[in-house]
């Protein structure tokens, strides 16, 4: 059967909506709970923090890796079933990264989840817009969407430092299965399947992505002037560029970046998620080894963040009948902008606190507004491919994120602490509290996140100067797009 999108109402839509949240809630928790996971992983696994950032990179690799063929592959046999897929294998994948021993075990798990979640997160936005015809109502739906992204971070540091604290670390990733189970039994039950024509696969392009995406990044992980690796990920890099460019029906329609909304919400964005992507990954290790938290107080001191931000994205939402997308991503940037400040300057919890609501504040009002000019751009007809890129953007700049701001966390680190300790002390502050360099330790991690805290308050600043140069008032609605096929 064949309706048209802009006049025919999905009666379930709002129950459809629910689920979709359900299916993006056990890949934020999931995140989540790991960081708070890391001390564990250092103490019972023996996990040296090269290791920990390949925990965390495999699984975001593999995710932004695929995202674009996953996208592309759901627009064309269906948004539905590719959810439904995505869900069996991040829950398997789940279930196994139970049952491992060992660091680079972990690392495999971590990968294949990856694959899981870049099957899950596309659908869920490309559902979404399908489903929502209407503008006005599309705009409340996304904005529903990006609060559960902030309830994931409530929820997952409170249920993963319980877990942590009565259970062993594989429970965090036990976690996934009963999640993953509901949000496939509601998908099944409520949603209807939606495919709409879609572009070829593009097997050179997701090669060369993933072949550049990883060597990149393992340069910055490993902190070494790699050059072989470092001339692979410029060919790769540069190659996917030009091979996009002339292909008729491209892995990434790089046509897109003509469009000033597109190209300024997504530079926006991957500013914004370079800059707060490695804020978990900074404060968990503060909380629990400098100020002496367990883990489910350390994800209890967080909550404020989370707090703050589901409140002002609602806000923002509201203001966005007001106020422009342009004015809304500008200023809920700076606000970030400032919360990295006041983390820069100021030692114990109460004026992180401080530092915590301002930045809540800041990504509630910029979040949904970007993430609104970004896919206001796209067809409904790539919606697929559209949600996909969105990801995509979010997630390298995670990846570069976790990749940069952990190794200058390090590096400084390392830099601090004094010369004549042992090598696995000056290495990480997990081994210094083992061997009983503590006090030490502590003075020169606060050092190593003020150093974190001003670079993510300059990516902040970069990134609210160029939505502000760039985005624009979005463009008048046509008045009758492709239909989308639904059956």
């Amino acid at each position: 059967m064949r309706v048209n999108s802009n006049t025919v109402r999905e009666p379930r839509r709002w129950w459809i909506l629910a689920a979709l949240c359900l299916a993006l809630l056990v890949l934020l928790i999931d995140n989540t709970v790991l960081n708070l996971a890391i001390p564990s992983l250092n103490q019972e696994m023996g996990a040296t923090p090269s290791d920990i950032q390949w925990i965390i990179d495999a699984y975001v690799l593999a995710f932004a890796g695929l995202l674009l063929t996953a996208g592309s592959l759901s627009d064309k046999y269906g948004r539905r079933r590719f959810l439904v897929v995505g869900l069996v294998f991040f829950g398997g994948a789940s279930l196994l990264a139970v049952l491992v021993t060992e660091p680079w075990q972990l690392i495999g798990a971590r990968f294949l989840m990856g694959v899981g979640g870049s099957l899950v997160m596309p659908s869920t936005l490309s559902i979404l817009m399908t489903v929502f015809a209407e503008e006005a109502e599309r705009r409340k739906a996304m904005a529903v969407w990006s609060a559960v992204a902030l309830v994931g971070m409530v929820s997952g540091p409170t249920l993963g430092g319980f877990l942590l604290e009565h259970y062993w670390w594989g429970s965090v990733f036990l976690l996934n299965v009963p999640i993953a189970a509901i949000a496939i039994v509601a998908a099944l039950v409520l949603m209807p399947e939606s495919r709409s024509p879609a572009r070829r696969i593009d097997p050179v392009g997701v090669l060369l992505s993933i072949v550049g995406l990883t060597s990149a990044v393992y340069v910055i992980i490993e902190r070494e002037w790699n050059i072989p690796v470092i001339a692979v990920a410029v060919v790769a890099l540069a190659a996917f560029v030009l091979w996009e460019r002339t292909r008729e029906e491209p892995m990434m329609p790089l046509f897109l970046f003509a469009n000033r909304n597109f190209s300024g919400a997504s530079f926006s964005i991957l500013l914004m998620s370079f800059g707060a992507g490695a804020v978990m990954l900074m404060l968990t290790q503060y909380l629990q080894f400098v100020l002496g938290y367990g883990e489910m107080q350390a994800g209890l001191a967080m909550l404020p963040y989370a707090v703050a931000a589901a409140i002002f994205n609602g806000v923002g939402a509201g203001l966005g009948k007001k106020l422009s997308n342009r004015v809304l991503v500008g200023a809920g940037l700076l606000f970030m902008a400032g919360g990295f400040a006041v983390m820069a300057v100021t030692t114990g919890y109460l004026p992180l606190l401080t530092g915590l609501v301002i930045m809540g504040i800041g990504g509630g009002l910029a979040g949904p507004s970007a993430y609104a000019s970004l896919m206001g751009a796209i067809p409904v007809d790539h919606a697929g491919v559209g949600s996909a890129m969105n990801d995509t953007v979010q997630q390298v700049g995670m990846a570069l994120s976790i990749a940069v701001l952990g190794s200058v966390l390090a590096g400084r680190y390392t830099s601090e602490m004094p010369a004549g300790l042992p090598h696995a002390a000056r290495e990480s502050i997990g081994g210094a509290h083992t061997l009983g360099f503590g006090e030490a330790a502590g003075q020169a991690f606060t050092s190593a996140m003020h150093l974190g805290s001003w670079v993510g308050a300059g990516f902040c600043v970069a990134a609210a100067l160029l939505a502000v140069t760039v985005l624009r008032p979005a463009a008048p609605t046509p008045a009758a797009p492709e239909p989308a096929q639904v059956g």
